[in-house]
């Protein structure tokens, strides 16, 4: 999406899930991938400006999926923190958020402060972990903030970061709100130059007449 001169990209995704050792190597795999193989139509706009061919390409940057990385702790250990409210440890277990520290995945690119439960496997409405129902021996998935939301270039601030919930599906889903800066272009009449400004509000909202505008007779 194209908005005046600034260019925006949204990346919807599921990638490999799995709860052996070594699982988030393929994810990181699955990110590379989609970064290296994805190319976009090449069009020309106005100004014989190029639209960017590849993701990385493109101003700003939302990555919205289930990513499956999970967390680096035993069930009964992030159960134990699930129950403390302890986010801040459970964090530092969080497989995404260690591969990002070590370089491997998402280089430079940023994601909100979780404070709520990983969205993995919970009850409707509740913070009870659904594994908790089912037989004793059954082998129980880790709890993980599978669904996230990540950005990637400058002018985007995170407004909010929230958990929701959903009937159709063990998962937690979470939603966004984001404030982007764009940037716009005019051509000056004299010499033929440019320069760049922020959209001020009022040029995308329809006139309205003021008291100032309006002549008695």
């Amino acid at each position: 999406m194209s908005l005046h001169h600034t260019t925006f990209c949204f990346i919807c995704c599921h990638l490999t899930s799995g709860e052996k050792e070594g699982d988030e190597l393929r994810r990181n795999s699955d990110v590379m991938e989609i970064l290296r193989k994805t190319r976009f139509p090449l069009i020309r706009g106005a100004g014989d400006v190029k639209s960017p061919e590849t993701i990385l390409e493109h101003d700003r940057i939302i990555w919205l999926g289930d990513l499956n990385y999970r967390i680096s702790l035993s069930y009964c250990s992030a159960k134990a923190l699930v129950e403390m409210h302890n986010w801040k440890q459970l964090l530092e277990k969080d497989q995404l958020r260690i591969e990002r520290r070590c370089g491997r995945v998402f280089q430079g690119w940023k994601e909100g402060r979780i404070y709520f439960p990983p969205t993995y496997k919970y009850s409707f409405n509740s913070d009870r972990y659904s594994g908790d129902c089912a037989h004793s021996k059954e082998k129980r998935r880790t709890p993980a903030w599978c669904d996230r939301i990540l950005w990637h270039g400058n002018g985007l601030i995170q407004l909010s970061y929230v958990r929701g919930e959903s009937r159709f599906s063990d998962h937690r889903p979470v939603y966004s709100i984001f404030m982007a800066e764009v940037e716009t272009i005019r051509q000056r009449r004299r010499n033929m130059g440019y320069f760049s400004s922020r959209v001020e509000v009022e040029e995308l909202l329809p006139y309205s007449y003021c008291y100032g505008d309006i002549k008695f007779y």
